[in-house]
């Protein structure tokens, strides 16, 4: 079972003075999905505070961050998720963002996307409940196979031959 905890990044909900939606949407979908959420936090617009969330977050298979990621100045999750985070996995945003401009053309504004830090897949997701949901089911049978080669499951399951193509009928020889 994919173990997984949420961070919201939000100044206003970190205030208090608006309601988590996406973090609650986000935890339903990963219920959804079989995995089980195991912590939850609200963090602000704050790069220091977002690395920590993720640094001392352990014992965990997947991060899923929402808010912070499109071009406001305060818009810094992928800044900081990079600084907490070893490598970028840069399939994951392209994959997210095509999916999102299905829905909207301002998907392409958005830099969501995922990183690894040592065991621990990390994906920052938009901060609207639909956006969230959107791009985590864009990538969410990404998810376990992810998981398995950062735990080092690096075995590959083997997947029937394709049946070969018939091959095409011979020319006739031409003779001289």
């Amino acid at each position: 079972m994919i173990r997984v905890a949420i961070v919201t990044v939000s100044d206003s909900t970190a205030a208090g003075t608006r309601e988590d939606r996406s973090g609650p949407a986000l935890a339903a979908r990963a219920a959804q999905l079989g995995w089980q959420v195991v912590d939850t936090m609200v963090v602000p617009d704050d790069p220091g505070k977002i690395a920590s969330a993720i640094s001392r977050s352990s014992g965990l298979d997947l991060i899923l961050t929402t808010g912070g990621t499109g071009v406001a100045p305060r818009d810094v999750t992928p800044e900081a998720t990079r600084a907490a985070s070893d490598r970028e996995i840069q399939g994951f945003g392209e994959v997210m963002r095509s999916e999102g401009r299905k829905s909207t053309p301002l998907a392409a504004l958005s830099r969501s996307g995922a990183f690894s830090r040592g065991e621990i897949l990390i994906l920052n997701l938009p901060g609207s409940p639909k956006g969230a949901i959107e791009s985590l089911d864009a990538v969410a049978g990404l998810i376990p196979h992810v998981v398995d080669l950062l735990h080092g499951r690096t075995e590959h399951v083997s997947k029937p031959a394709s049946k070969p193509a018939s091959k095409p009928a011979s020319a006739p020889e031409h003779q001289n």
